[in-house]
This record gives structure tokens, C-alpha cells and sequence, in this order.
């Protein structure tokens, strides 16, 4: 059992209540590590800490500041064989893929190190001898609350654009991965950082987010989580009107028109489906395939589903290992269950596996439902696993509608050999983003809500890092 503590002000200390809570192992359901559980007086000394090391951090040389994110990179990659053995084990993450994830998280610091030393202001020519420009200024204290599906990674999306620009933060990570949080800011407690650049605290999402959210001495919140819950950290923040920027839920609609090369298509939206056990926020969540490729679609896609393989994720075999928790994996199999009772067939999966290894732990196998209708709830909200459902179209204007009539606008996917058909359904599609032929993301690329209820703002490239600036309005009189 690994006894962790929380970092606050450049220390290393325990809850004040001095109580803890414990995480597990998803995939034999084991208790894992020990971690202090924060209360308000928690927040309230990570909030300080921060607020003492705003001042001078945010004046620090630009190019100072970034050589320290360029260190943190340095510090992830040194320690990655350790923190993704922590990913694997805390959150069932397979070992082919944990290393891989870490790797790309100091990817996104690097490239926040870099991109921060180009961040520019404009020029306003609006008066004659009144000399006028935009400056972007770091917002102060922000707090980082972290989701646990892929939770290094998105600590670096939100953590890098942060500190870059002048900021200091409190991060929390998800309470069920506390333990690579904990990991992250032993790994940080190494770079020669001004103490209070960077907190971390751990607690339940309700209490210790909620207490951030509300704080009056936080100026931004960035958070990447369900719907609902984004809508409570509004809330909470409304009162001190705080900066947000929230990547929340979304039912991301893919259209395989019957021009489509299918083979690519299945290849690689199979993969996004049953990858991290499809725990993606832009995953597939609805698959709208055209009636004429329908069939063909769904057997080479129930095919690529059969051959994945489920297991222990320490295992380098293993493609897929559990749902994080019991209680994801119980609402996943709500769902299941909600889709077979409303008349869809599952073709592949829909039965929890019984067979050893997998009998302990939190297993969910890969799911494929065909003759799913629009109105049915696997249809009609966020899954968030590895559960696909196959919707069949006849025409474009009958597609679009049904794509765009959910809640949700984060991403969409269109698969077509047709460029000028593509652009069109572009331009058609509600969603923050829309991937033609491919689903990537990389550093350089803006991701996250702005559409619907799937958010505020975007995290990534150089657009999402002045998300985290204010703009300061400067006039000068130059008239003698």
C-alpha cells in the first residue's frame, strides 16, 4: 500500500482533518494507495500558497518561465516508466499504451514551453496620436480539475498553457486516480519551481471541486468532465464570476456516407471505440451509416470487435482492460441493458464476462448494437465505453438533422471520398470540431466545447493557451 501526501507551497503535508482515502486496482479490484483526503482549509492553503507565488512568477521572463515548463517535459519523460506503471495499475490503462500516454503528455508541455514565447497582443489603430494596443496578461489562481480517463495527459493540457502564460494553479486530479497526481507533483517537487507554482490536492469532486470552483481567491477554473457536473461548477463560480474554461460531455455523432472507404473507416474508428476501453471524450458515440454500406459496415466492424483483446492490462497482449470503476462499469451495463429491453441487438458483447481473469475487476466487453433507432437512450446520451450503436440513413438531409439533435456539439466525424460532400457537412454539422476522413488530435490542435452543452472555451494550440490570459487594454497619448 503507497502512503501518499499532497504538495502545497513547495511541502509535502497531509490533510489537516488528517483522514484518507484509498484507490484500487480496476482490473482485480485491490486496494492500491492511501491519499490524503482535503477539506476546505486544504483549499484555502493551496489557494494561498498559489496567490504568494502569483506576483513573481507572472513577472518572470517570458523566456525564464518557459526553460521551467521545458524542465517539467524533461522530468515527465525521465520518470515515465514509473508513472505509467501507476497509470496502468490505477486506472487499467494496458502497459502498450500507458508509456505512449505519458510520453505524449510532456509532448503537450513541451510544446506549451515553446508556443508561450510567441504569445502576442495587437495593435488598435482607432484614434490619431493615441497610441492603442491589446496586451495578454496571466489571469492569477486558477484550479485544475482533472477527469479520470485519461488523467496525465489532461493534467498536462490544462497544467502547461497555465503556468506558461504567467499563471499559478491548484490542481486536483480525479479521486479515483489520485495516486498519479500524487506521482505527478513528486516528479514536479524535483524542477526548481517557486514554491506555490504548482499545488495539488486530492478529494471527491463534489467537496474539493466544488470548494475551488466557489473560492473567492480562484480566478479561473479549467475542468474537463461530465455535463452536469460543469454545470455545477457554473454555478459555484457565478458567484465570484470566474474564467472558465470547461471541455464537458458529448454523444459524438460519426456519418459513414456510401461513398466511404469502409476498410479505413472501421480500422480506425475501431480502434478509437474500444482504445482506453472507450474512454475518450472524443470518441464515437453514435454511428450513422448510410443504408447502402450499412451491412458491409457492421460485419468487418462486429469482426475488428471479436479480435480485441480483453485482459489484464499488465499483460503486453491485452488491447483493452477494465472501465475505471465499478460504478462506470455499472452504468455502462445500465445502458446495455436499456438497449437490448428497447429492441436493439447486440451482435457482439452485452454480457459481463464470467471467465477468469476477467471475473475480477471492472470488465466491460466490447459491445456492438445494430438496429438502434434515434429515440433510444444508447442512442440518445453519453456512453462512454467501449459500446458501439449503428443507426441506418437513407438521405443527407435526414442525416444532418438526426446528428445534430442531441445536447452534445463537441465533435462529429464524416467519412466520404467526396471532398466538396465532406465540406458540405462541415459547414452543416454543430460541433467544436469535425474530423473528415480521420480522428487526430495533436498540440498544435485547439479541442474542447464552445457548442451546446459540450462547454466553454478550448484547451490546446496557441488558441487554447490565451485562454488562460486575460486582455488588457492599454492607451497612451502620444499628442504633445
Amino acid at each position: 500500500m503507497q502512503n501518499y501526501k499532497m504538495w502545497i507551497g513547495g511541502e509535502w503535508v497531509d490533510a489537516v482533518s488528517g483522514e484518507t482515502f484509498t484507490t484500487v486496482n480496476p482490473a482485480t479490484e485491490e486496494e492500491l494507495s492511501r491519499v490524503p483526503l482535503s477539506g476546505p482549509k486544504d483549499v484555502d492553503k493551496a489557494v494561498a500558497a498559489a496567490q504568494k507565488a502569483f506576483p513573481a512568477w507572472s513577472k518572470m521572463k517570458q523566456s525564464d518561465r518557459s526553460k521551467k515548463i521545458s524542465q517539467i517535459a524533461a522530468a515527465i519523460r525521465e520518470n515515465a516508466d514509473d508513472l505509467a506503471v501507476i497509470e496502468t495499475l490505477e486506472h487499467g490503462t494496458p502497459v502498450s499504451d500507458a508509456k505512449g500516454m505519458i510520453m505524449y503528455a510532456a509532448e503537450i508541455v513541451d510544446y506549451t514551453a515553446g508556443a508561450s514565447r510567441t504569445l502576442m497582443g495587437e495593435f488598435v489603430p482607432a484614434v490619431p496620436e493615441v497610441f492603442t494596443y491589446l496586451q495578454r496578461v496571466p489571469v492569477g489562481v486558477s484550479a485544475l480539475i482533472i477527469p479520470w480517463n485519461v488523467p496525465l495527459l489532461l493534467m498536462a493540457v490544462k497544467l502547461g498553457p497555465c503556468i506558461a502564460v504567467g499563471n499559478t494553479c491548484v490542481i486536483k486530479p480525479p479521486s479515483i486516480n489520485s495516486g498519479i497526481g500524487l506521482k505527478l507533483a513528486q516528479v514536479l517537487g524535483k524542477v526548481d519551481l517557486p514554491p506555490g507554482v504548482i499545488n495539488v490536492i486530492t478529494g471527491p469532486g463534489g467537496s474539493v471541486g466544488g470548494a475551488l470552483a466557489s473560492h473567492p481567491g480562484i480566478d479561473l477554473v479549467g475542468m474537463t468532465g461530465s455535463s452536469e457536473t460543469g454545470k455545477g461548477i457554473m454555478s459555484a463560480a457565478s458567484q465570484t464570476v470566474k474564467r472558465l474554461v470547461l471541455e464537458l460531455g458529448g454523444n459524438n455523432p460519426v456519418l459513414v456516407l456510401k461513398d466511404a472507404d469502409v476498410d479505413a473507416a472501421v480500422k480506425l474508428l475501431s480502434f478509437r471505440n474500444f482504445n482506453n476501453a472507450g474512454m475518450h471524450c472524443s470518441g464515437p458515440g453514435r454511428y450513422y451509416l448510410h443504408e447502402s454500406i450499412h451491412d458491409e459496415f457492421v460485419e468487418k466492424f462486429a469482426a475488428a470487435a471479436r479480435k480485441v483483446v480483453v485482459g489484464d492490462p499488465q499483460d503486453p497482449k491485452t488491447f483493452m482492460g477494465p472501465v475505471v470503476s465499478a460504478e462506470h462499469r455499472d452504468k455502462l451495463e445500465r445502458y446495455i441493458k436499456a438497449g437490448l429491453e428497447q429492441g436493439a441487438k447486440a451482435i457482439v458483447g452485452g454480457a459481463r464476462p464470467t471467465k477468469a481473469p476477467l471475473d475480477k475487476g471492472y470488465y466491460v466487453m466490447p459491445t456492438v448494437f445494430t438496429g438502434v433507432t434515434h429515440d433510444m437512450t444508447i442512442a440518445k446520451e453519453e456512453k462512454f465505453g467501449p459500446v458501439a450503436c449503428f443507426l441506418k440513413f437513407s438521405s443527407e438531409e435526414e442525416v444532418i438533422k438526426l446528428a445534430n439533435d442531441s445536447p452534445y456539439g463537441l465533435c462529429a466525424s464524416v467519412w466520404t471520398k467526396d471532398m466538396r460532400k465532406g465540406m458540405r457537412y462541415v459547414s452543416e454539422l454543430r460541433a467544436g470540431t469535425v474530423f473528415v476522413n480521420t480522428h487526430i488530435l495533436t498540440p498544435e490542435m485547439p479541442w474542447g466545447g464552445g457548442v451546446k452543452e459540450s462547454g466553454l472555451g478550448k484547451e490546446g494550440s496557441m488558441v487554447g493557451m490565451q485562454e488562460f490570459t486575460e486582455v488588457k487594454m492599454v492607451c497612451l497619448n502620444t499628442a504633445e
